[in-house]
């Protein structure tokens, strides 16, 4: 309960006191767990506005009715998160709206009695997200939920634990009738599974492609000259759309660091532990074809860029997100972030052929100033 004072805990109250000694009008209380309280009292018991400045830093703010908060409340995380929410006696019960800390939607549904109840949404940062009816203790499992790809239409549908997925088939949600979605059942549609890579697996299923990135991308011949296959856009495109996933096998950063260039064509940097990489043969789409973001090429002019990625089937990875408009059929590139110092300590160190395209860049931009100030 968010709400609790133990009664039994020592206070050092600032501000009026009635005739008893207790709290009456705008006060402020501290009690010995370090919690604050500031609002208005009534005879020792919180009346009318108030607000919780909890020792970790969290606060909850609201409208107190004898000594208990009801109606709507605000509870902040230590982070900047915040959950919105409808008390009754003290304890969530009723619609809740919950935020990160950049202010995204996370969490739409119910509570009852401070646990999640009922049909429930649970979105990532990457505006994927899991809706279905949560079990007991306010988690995401049953066989009646779907994970929703960021373009709010394309959908698994199947038996999730905890909001994993463990098998589920292609669905459209097709509309929402007071928040309760509908979904269109893809005909004969393959069986998709959590599926994490390892070190030394990259995928159970190589050949099986997503659904999501199966409607906005595909490879061909680039248009880039001696850079081979290249990633383009099956449809128009707005700026900031998710288009492409890029999975494979997770490995050092040492051990990329330790290896040979010539083996790091297919790297990406996941995070500060662990590096995503496509190795031969998995770099050929007759080989491995589930997901096809490490085919899109470089470019200092990129238009798209590398973003994480909370995936139903991969689990984290990164994706391939759009930072303009793209045309179909439009080559999608991303800035591949090479270290430009041959020092290579801010980032990956450069290959060759980067440090050539790199010279060349600077060189046109360096025309094109002259020519302008000319």
């Amino acid at each position: 309960d968010m709400d609790s004072d133990d009664d039994n805990m020592e206070e050092v109250v600032e501000g009026p006191l009635d005739e008893d000694e207790l709290p009456h009008g705008f006060c402020t209380v501290t009690y010995s767990s370090s919690d604050r309280f500031e609002g208005h009292f009534v005879h020792g018991e919180k009346n009318g506005k108030g607000k919780f400045f909890f020792f970790d830093g969290s606060t909850l703010e609201g409208f107190y009715i004898d000594d208990a908060l009801q109606g709507q409340g605000v509870y902040r995380y230590e982070d900047g998160g915040a959950l919105h929410g409808t008390y009754v006696d003290g304890e969530l019960n009723g619609p809740a709206q919950e935020y990160d800390p950049d202010s995204r939607l996370v969490f739409k549904g119910q509570y009852k009695d401070n646990i999640r109840c009922g049909l429930c949404w649970v979105y990532y940062s990457d505006r994927g997200g899991v809706v279905g009816e949560v079990n007991e203790d306010g988690e995401m499992t049953g066989n009646h939920v779907a994970y929703v790809y960021p373009d709010c239409c394309t959908a698994l549908y199947g038996t999730f634990v905890e909001g994993e997925l463990i098998k589920g088939q292609l669905a459209t949600l097709t509309s929402q009738e007071n928040g309760r979605p509908h979904f269109e059942f893809a005909q004969d549609s393959p069986v998709y599974s959590y599926d994490k890579s390892t070190s030394a697996c990259i995928s159970g299923h190589k050949l099986l492609p997503d659904p999501y990135e199966g409607k906005h991308v595909y490879v061909a011949q680039s248009l880039i000259p001696g850079a081979g296959e290249g990633l383009f856009a099956k449809t128009n495109a707005k700026s900031d759309t998710v288009v492409a996933f890029y999975n494979g096998v997770r490995i050092t950063h040492s051990e990329v660091d330790s290896r040979d260039w010539s083996m790091n064509g297919n790297t990406i940097s996941l995070d500060e532990d662990t590096v995503i990489d496509v190795p031969e043969p998995f770099n050929q789409i007759d080989k491995y074809c589930a997901s096809l973001g490490h085919k899109a090429n470089h470019s200092f002019t990129p238009n798209c860029k590398y973003d994480p990625y909370v995936h139903p089937r991969f689990g984290p990875i990164k994706c391939i997100r759009t930072v303009r408009a793209v045309h179909k059929d439009e080559e999608l590139t991303v800035a591949y972030g090479y270290d430009h110092e041959t020092s290579g300590k801010s980032g990956p160190e450069a290959p060759e052929w980067y440090k050539q395209e790199l010279r060349e860049f600077q060189e046109r931009e360096v025309m094109q100033g002259c020519s302008h100030s000319s």
